[in-house]
């Protein structure tokens, strides 16, 4: 079974580390802050796609290597830039959210654990965390 974020998503970034349960949204002030960004997100992600089908295309032909890296190179941009967005609003909303309601701490742990698997660094083990 997934193991489901406050944010939604479901740690498509496997990880050997424990996960802590995740604080449950009180839903009747809670609604994912990206909801105002979803037609854009989700043209982005259609282009994302798009590239992914590009660059199987180039593969399938055998095209030049490089050629492949600058397009793998011009998608992972662009997954950055939608993470981005997605972790602003997170921020902006979720976690704004959650510190009006006295849950913030859990929020801000969980954002600063998904920004460090992102850039490739271990996951704070729950006991080296201030608190």
């Amino acid at each position: 079974m997934p193991n489901h974020t406050p944010g939604g998503y479901d740690g498509g970034m496997a990880t050997p580390t424990a996960r802590r349960p995740a604080p449950a949204p009180d839903p009747s002030h809670f609604r994912h802050s990206y909801a105002k960004d979803t037609a854009q997100l989700m043209r982005r992600l259609s282009r994302m796609e798009g590239q992914v089908r590009g660059i199987a295309r180039m593969i399938e032909r055998e095209e030049y290597c490089v050629d492949i890296l600058q397009q793998t190179a011009a998608l992972r941009a662009a997954v950055d830039a939608l993470s981005i967005l997605v972790l602003e609003d997170h921020v902006q909303g979720c976690v704004r959210t959650a510190a009006e309601h006295g849950e913030a701490d859990k929020y801000v742990d969980e954002v600063i654990d998904v920004v460090r698997r992102t850039l490739g660094r271990p996951v704070r083990s729950s006991s080296a965390r201030p608190g």
